[in-house]
């Protein structure tokens, strides 16, 4: 164990590296068009990072019921239709579990509005200041910030979005998943296992997968409902919701867009540069002050060793492409590693281009709040971890293009 659970962040410690290159196959050869990539390398890749970092797929469970547990027209000071509405699913066995969606809808849009669709970390409370919203979260109370109402509201910035013409989405990670240890029976994971197979789990599925599957069931209700286009929905989130995002989106190609925010380590930063937060962080610190390992297994097998991962994060953005993809960092963020956050983009740009498409169009980082997009879109904002309203401004712009 070294003295420190993170690898330095100045730049002049980044360790030299050898990524794999997403356009040779398994076996050698090298892919030529998109076809190939579609039918054959996309899954090639699709399957290590199974093996590698985030696991199997759950499936869809036996049964879905969607129950609206309120509405009311004149949300947001009246600019939209809010909807809370109850997930409910269900095995053949007996066994359910529930989460709830909160759901702001553009109130005079003409036809259904495209989406933006994201994880919360406090409850759906504290993504705004409306008293009557309903709290939601409980199965990890430790971390929740209620009754501090409305304390992650910029970070979500509805009024924003909705202004735009988006409905926007979001249900509290902890009701899919707590993030603590020793969580699994109460987490979706208790749909398809028994308690004494618990202990197991991580061998072959993740606990951001988890998350992922739940974001996967969130799609699964706005398809149904009236006023969203469900074929064009964001998935987007912050730090290891912004992990979770990309694996949604990688996992999941009914998501027409995909947006991390400041996801770093596991996320959108390569891992072989070895630059601030790493695997040790997950697999070590992380443990000891109640997280759970959010990945699966095999992955701590590279802990300090990151140079011999047979696969790295530019890789994951491959697999989101052709659809558009937005990779948002901060320049205090440096344990997110904002410069391997950029240089995966432009690794991904490889596939992108294979489709007809820029990817990432310019070889070099850009200024802090100079935001550089292709079908790639990548910024770095002037401060700390957080979402806030100048990202949201990137994000909404690309979509106005895109989505």
């Amino acid at each position: 164990m070294k003295e420190f659970d993170t690898y330095p962040t100045e730049e002049k410690f980044a360790a030299a590296y050898t990524l794999p290159d997403p356009l040779c196959r398994e076996d050698g050869s090298r892919i030529a068009d998109a076809a190939e990539w579609a039918l054959s390398r996309r899954g090639e890749i699709l399957e290590q990072f199974k093996k590698y970092e985030y696991g199997e797929i759950p499936p869809r469970p036996d049964r879905m019921r969607f129950q609206l547990l309120s509405r009311r027209e004149d949300a947001l000071s009246g600019m939209a239709v809010r909807k809370e509405i109850r997930i409910v699913c269900g095995m053949n066995n007996g066994r359910k579990i529930s989460f709830d969606l909160l759901l702001y809808v553009p109130k005079n849009r003409k036809g259904r509005a495209p989406a933006f669709l994201g994880l919360n970390f406090k409850g759906n409370q504290n993504t705004t200041d409306e008293p009557d919203v309903r709290p939601t979260g409980f199965l990890a109370p430790d971390v929740l910030a209620d009754p501090g109402r409305g304390v992650q509201k910029a970070r979500w910035d509805f009024p924003a979005v909705v202004g735009r013409g988006y409905a926007s989405a979001t249900v509290c990670y902890h009701d899919i998943h707590p993030d603590a240890v020793n969580a699994a029976g109460r987490s979706m994971f208790r749909l398809f296992f028994e308690p004494e197979e618990y202990a197991s789990i991580p061998e072959k599925y993740s606990v951001i997968g988890a998350w992922a599957w739940g974001l996967s069931r969130a799609l699964d209700y706005l398809e149904t409902d009236p006023d969203v286009d469900a074929s064009r929905v964001a998935v987007h989130g912050h730090s290891r919701l912004g992990k979770t995002s990309l694996w949604a989106g990688a996992a999941d190609t009914r998501f027409k867009m995909v947006v991390a925010n400041c996801s770093g380590c596991g996320g959108g930063a390569l891992h072989k540069r070895k630059i601030g937060e790493n695997l040790s962080l997950h697999f070590q610190y992380h443990l000891n002050i109640g997280y759970p390992s959010w990945f699966v297994r095999e992955l701590e097998r590279f802990v300090w060793r990151e140079e011999d991962l047979p696969i790295d994060q530019h890789e994951l953005l491959a697999l989101i492409a052709p659809r558009p993809l937005a990779i948002g960092t901060a320049t205090r963020d440096l344990n997110a590693d904002p410069k391997g956050e950029f240089l995966s983009c432009v690794h991904a740009s490889d596939v992108y281009r294979l489709f007809g498409f820029p990817g990432l169009p310019v070889p070099e980082m850009p200024p802090p709040d100079a935001p550089a997009a292709g079908l790639i879109s990548f910024h770095c904002r002037t401060g700390e971890h957080d979402q806030t309203p100048q990202d949201w401004k990137y994000y909404l712009d690309f979509a106005d293009r895109w989505l």
